[in-house]
């Protein structure tokens, strides 16, 4: 499947590390222009350097700007005032006593991974629906079906994530634009390092602390590894395209077998 971008805008939120660096990369190699979005502004110039080189002569658009603020979402507007295709990505996650877990930190989880993607897609969907042509996703979790018990505040918001994506896809139905989430399941980024060793032995080699980590805290995975975040961009990438034209409203897993279901 050759999937062609050219002459699509993308702008991918929370992009400079991570699951989201390898969805910008991943969508400028199919040709996309990629706005690289973070909070600070040599981060993202670093960020854009460093993914232009494993994407040569990919049309990267730093986006300095922090979507969790209404000024922030227009910033990433003022930049980039037309966007073809929204990844929602940004996002915050950590495991905490869910006895011990502040209003406050509760506020926290749902402006960041879930209000500022209702509010980027507020801004960028009234175009693309006029336009005719459109992809929005919101990268959710597993977590949002299957809940850990030390990151429940982390878990209610990706599940609002999935209500969310439903009722955007209802909203641009029949109008060329298709809405979907992307459930990432145990996936390798520095992030996840720092939380891996949070609930295992610090003093393991990562691979060993990998393997038992995904044994004592994430059993139910068929993959039985932590997913890269190439494959993560993979379904992203896909889903951007106009092979994917059919498919909206949906929660697609990438999840390596993670969730206990047979549906998507």
């Amino acid at each position: 499947m050759k999937i062609d971008l050219t002459g699509r805008t993308a702008l991918v939120t929370g992009s400079t590390q991570g699951i989201g660096a390898a969805i910008a990369v991943g969508l400028a190699r199919a040709g996309a222009r990629v706005g690289v979005n973070g909070r600070d502004a040599r981060r993202v110039e670093d960020s854009v350097a460093r993914l232009a080189e494993q994407a040569p002569g990919a049309g990267l658009v730093p986006v300095a700007a922090d979507v969790t603020s209404e000024e922030g979402a227009r910033r990433a507007a003022e930049v980039l005032p037309q966007v073809d295709i929204l990844v929602n990505n940004l996002g915050i996650f950590g495991a905490e006593d869910p006895l011990r877990i502040s209003d406050a930190e509760w506020r926290r989880y749902f402006e960041v991974n879930v209000l500022a993607a209702v509010r980027l897609t507020r801004l960028f969907l009234p175009g693309m629906t006029e336009r005719g042509w459109g992809r929005v996703q919101y990268i959710a979790s597993d977590s949002a079906v299957a809940i850990p018990a030390e990151m429940i505040h982390y878990g209610m918001s990706k599940t609002a994530l999935l209500a969310v994506g439903r009722g955007f896809a209802k909203q641009a139905a029949g109008t060329g634009v298709t809405v979907n989430s992307v459930i990432a399941g145990p996936t390798h980024t520095g992030g996840v390092e720092d939380f891996v060793y949070e609930l295992v032995d610090r003093d393991l080699p990562w691979d060993e602390a990998q393997r038992v980590f995904m044994r004592e805290h994430r059993p139910q995975s068929l993959l039985q590894r932590l997913i890269e975040p190439e494959e993560i961009a993979h379904m992203v990438v896909y889903l951007s395209s106009d092979q994917a034209s059919a498919t909206t409203g949906g929660a697609l897993r990438v999840d390596g077998g993670y969730v206990d279901s047979i549906l998507p």
